[in-house]
């Protein structure tokens, strides 16, 4: 069965530390894929925020929905690590992005890459909205 690749981009635009909680591991007394998925979830809203886009706007309904999502495991993670998580946006479209994370401890020890196909959604209408040309400037990191 061929294996999931993420491949990483040449340059991150946001970084976020996040501790691994004790809440975060499973029966091998590691990081679960479970856990994993959240935080990645809790560094994606505040890259969003960060970049003035936020993952959901309770005033105007507008936001995004994820399309899918890929992880690729490469190490394991403990209780009291702290994760330094980058990601850079890729594959921009007429109505979303990829987002890819890299996944490492401070000490730099890889844990994870991953991706999540992201989309630009209208939870009023239920429908799918454009990708507004100065957010996807910003994703580029212009």
């Amino acid at each position: 069965m061929p294996r999931v690749k993420v491949n990483l981009p040449e340059k991150f635009l946001f970084t976020v530390e996040l501790p691994i909680r004790i809440t975060d591991l499973n029966y091998g007394a590691h990081l679960g894929n479970d856990a994993l998925l959240s935080l990645l979830h809790e560094a994606r809203v505040q890259f969003l925020a960060h970049l003035g886009h936020p993952e959901f706007d309770a005033a105007t309904g507008l936001g995004h929905i994820m399309a899918d999502v890929a992880i690729e495991y490469k190490g394991e993670g403990f209780h009291g690590d702290m994760l330094r998580i980058q990601m850079a946006a890729d594959d921009l479209s007429k109505y979303g992005f990829d987002l890819v994370y890299a996944v490492a401890t401070t000490s730099g020890r890889e844990i994870a890459r991953a991706k999540t196909g992201m989309l630009c959604f209208d939870y009023n209408t239920r429908k799918l909205r454009t990708l507004p040309e100065d957010y996807a400037a910003r994703l580029r990191g212009e």
